[in-house]
């Protein structure tokens, strides 16, 4: 039971303040989380608006998940919150099973992502390959810039059709209710956001687009549609702690949408693990960081708010603004907090349009266009899982991509093992055939396998020893370079052997591994060869074999 030991969960913040921290240190992380608190604010209340919640909810997970992401988490620069990649999968959740079933998904997410950490499932997850991460996480882009287009424009009328087909058609029928003075207001916020990450990178270019955008609409009366118009506000008071009543049919239903998210979760969460890696140098824990990710959800939800997970952009504008620890994070979600409790009022006047504009540019940093298109010069194969995972993000459903994509992961991983499994004849250290002799070849066939010997080998391996015409006196495996076998590479082997067995040939079996011999003799398969003719040196296998046809 080793991989659920919680030896290896020791939380980031312990270990780094464990090394030493000094007044100077804590000045760093203050400067670098208020920075990203002032970042994260408009991010916040967009990604909740857009999640189909009140924006207040958006600030409310920054708050929560944030310090718990910190505290608990396994990088020293992560920072929590909610992001782009839950936007179309929770709008979803919540149209078909309002905030309470968002609650709930979230909840057995939250427990998955702990689990998944207690089972050291950290590693596994970074083994997604790119494809199918670029896939989702374009899509992902193209679901939101076009779920922001009815708020940039300033049109009103019917609620969305929740497919993205159904948006465009219905965008392109109601070309007559753009407002034009929203969409003034949106078009200057997404140009200074624009101008100032161009021009003046370590300013916060969302807080000034929307600061900008929403003082021009109040100032010239545009009439543009503000958070206060829709929502009424953002309360100045964290809300009580309070849980959904949960039933086990309700938890069957929803269970697909939370596994999604937990997946989700545990993907960008692991991202921006890596990237903070890259640009510090560091080595994150990526089990302790999925333990982290869920128990911040559980209290997000606890308090209000929606799932949250690591933020790629906000962990690099934490690490660029000089953080030390985890205490940086925890200094941001404080900064949410004031803002929640001595400037909520000022949020009322903040323009929709403007928020609309925010999530244009995230949706475009996203959809990484430059590797999208790099990725088409890649293997068929990695473009057919692209191309796939991509289509099925924006035609269908995230939850159903996601778990496209897991599945194909599975697919390309296993084709690729068995690939780089052989079955080869065994040769001599010159490099020369081993079918030499009076004997070798006619009598006597040597045979070695390179690699796991698992299920995606198994068939390869009947195959190669059914195509021999002519069936020697002695076989001999050599199983040097197998590191594993699994219960179908053991069945293969073993209805290899029964047929041998029938042909009046023998099997030898050289260089196994105890792990593997282990479960041979588990399995009952080393009974079937007989534990005589297992050698572990492949010249005492041949040598035996010589016996056997001088014998016969």
């Amino acid at each position: 039971m080793a991989g659920f030991t919680a030896a290896h969960l020791v939380p980031e913040s312990i270990l780094t303040l464990r090394k030493g921290y000094s007044l100077e240190k804590l000045g760093q992380d203050v400067l670098a989380g208020i920075t990203v608190g002032i970042v994260a604010l408009p991010l916040a209340m967009a990604f909740a608006i857009a999640s189909g919640v009140t924006p207040d909810r958006g600030i409310f997970t920054a708050i929560v998940a944030g310090v718990f992401i910190s505290l608990f988490g396994g990088s020293r620069y992560q920072i929590g919150g909610p992001t782009g990649a839950f936007v179309v999968i929770l709008f979803n959740i919540i149209q078909k099973h309002g905030y309470d079933g968002l609650v709930v998904c979230v909840l057995m997410a939250g427990v998955l992502l702990i689990l998944m950490g207690f089972c050291r499932l950290g590693t596994l997850i970074k083994y997604i390959p790119y494809p199918v991460t670029t896939g989702f996480t374009a899509g992902i882009a193209v679901l939101i810039f076009s779920g922001q287009v009815k708020d940039f424009l300033g049109m009103q009328g019917a609620d969305l059709p929740p497919d993205f087909l159904g948006k465009w058609s219905y965008y392109l029928g109601h070309l007559d209710q753009i407002d034009f003075g929203t969409l003034g207001v949106s078009a200057i916020a997404l140009a200074v956001i624009i101008l100032v990450r161009r021009f003046i990178p370590r300013i916060p270019a969302p807080i000034v687009g929307v600061v900008a955008a929403s003082c021009l609409a109040l100032l010239l009366g545009a009439g543009a549609e503000t958070i206060g118009d829709r929502f009424g506000g953002i309360p100045d008071h964290m809300p009580a702690l309070s849980f959904p009543d949960v039933s086990l049919a309700q938890m069957r239903l929803l269970f697909p949408d939370a596994l999604a998210i937990a997946l989700l979760a545990g993907i960008e969460s692991l991202l921006s693990c890596a990237v903070a890696d890259g640009m510090t140098g560091e080595q994150h824990n990526s089990d302790m960081e999925l333990v982290a990710q869920g128990v911040a959800n559980l209290g997000a939800v606890a308090f209000g708010g929606i799932a949250a997970t690591g933020a790629i952009a906000r962990t690099a504008t934490n690490i660029k603004a000089g953080a030390y620890s985890p205490v940086a994070g925890i200094v941001h979600s404080l900064t949410l907090l004031c803002f929640i409790l001595l400037l909520s009022d000022m949020a009322s006047y903040i323009a929709l349009g403007s928020l609309a504009a925010v999530l244009m540019v995230v949706a475009w940093d996203m959809s990484e266009v430059q590797k999208f298109i790099r990725l088409m010069h890649a293997p068929k194969t990695d473009i057919f899982v692209l191309l796939l995972t991509f289509a099925v993000t924006v035609m269908v459903d995230l939850t159903t991509a996601v778990l496209t994509g897991v599945v194909l992961a599975a697919m390309l991983f296993m084709r690729r093992m068995s690939e780089a499994t052989e079955v080869l004849p065994v040769r001599s250290e010159k490099g020369e055939n081993f079918y030499s002799g009076e004997y070798m070849g006619k009598e006597i066939q040597s045979y070695e396998i390179d690699g796991p010997f698992f299920f995606g080998v198994a068939s390869r391996f009947r195959s190669t020893m059914n195509a021999m015409q002519q069936q020697p006196k002695v076989y001999i495996l050599r199983m040097d370079h197998v590191p594993f076998v699994d219960s179908t590479g053991m069945f293969a082997l073993e209805t290899f052997i029964s047929q041998c067995r029938r042909g009046g040939s023998i099997v030898l079996i050289s260089g196994v591994r105890e792990n593997v011999l282990e479960r041979m003799r588990n399995l009952g398969v080393l009974d079937s060869v007989g534990a005589g003719n297992v050698f572990a040196e492949y010249e005492d296998s041949l040598r035996y074999a010589f016996e056997l046809v001088w014998e016969g």
